[in-house]
């Protein structure tokens, strides 16, 4: 049996994790499945909520940074602790749904496909009308992005990614922050991987709710598109 290692970086995120954990086990796939949580110094009670968490989960593993890193620096702790055959990424947020698992593996599962990204733009499933300059943002990166590395992508800033394993291990992740979007999928396009897109829902949050990218980031990912097009 193929196994499933589900990768969730956490940053403050108290008041989520626990329905989050709990949408993603209640996803049946077939798939044996491990867990695996790093948070990343948070400042709340993440920490604490984990650890009661894990007596609960049973195929739950918590690692912890000392020190806050970024989302890029957890996501490179999670894949090497993973142990799958398929390694997929999971915001701790509430703003993607589990139950789109299905969809996101299947090109994989069906041996089509090395990479599957899921689309906020392609159809899907229910969407929160949310900030109009932060899809134009996105697109703007993603369009960018697709002029350095050749790809279609609709949605290269999704959080929805999925792996074979292998592929993982050949690439070094180096950004600790939101650029591990735009390296990942520079990387994956001098690669010449299989990649798939599949719709998925969105329930995005404000930033009264602790949604935390910001224009920075945005400056910060066009800088990383450039970077990575002429440079491993």
């Amino acid at each position: 049996m193929m196994k499933l290692s589900i990768v969730i970086p956490v940053y403050n995120e108290e008041h989520t994790i626990g329905r989050i954990l709990d949408a993603v086990h209640a996803v049946r796939l077939g798939l044996e499945m491990e867990v695996i949580v790093v948070n990343d110094c948070s400042h709340d009670a993440t920490g604490a909520v984990l650890e009661r968490l894990k007596t609960e989960f049973p195929a739950m593993r918590v690692l912890h940074h000392e020190v806050n890193q970024g989302k890029g620096a957890a996501l490179r702790t999670g894949f090497a602790a993973a142990t799958g055959d398929i390694v997929l990424i999971q915001d701790a947020d509430l703003e993607y749904d589990p139950r789109d698992f299905p969809l996101l593996l299947g090109p994989i599962l069906d041996g089509r496909a090395d990479v599957v990204y899921g689309s906020r733009f392609v159809g899907g499933g229910a969407h929160r009308v949310m900030y109009f300059w932060h899809m134009i943002g996105n697109k703007l990166l993603t369009t960018f992005s697709n002029m350095m590395t050749n790809l279609n992508l609709t949605d290269m800033e999704v959080c929805y990614k999925v792996f074979k394993r292998e592929i993982l291990q050949d690439i070094a992740i180096k950004e600790n922050r939101f650029g591990f979007e735009v390296e990942i999928t520079a990387k994956i396009a001098r690669k010449q991987c299989r990649l798939y897109e599949v719709p998925v829902s969105y329930y995005g949050r404000d930033y009264n709710e602790g949604k935390k990218v910001t224009w920075r980031d945005g400056f910060s990912a066009f800088r990383c598109i450039i970077k990575y097009r002429f440079t491993n």
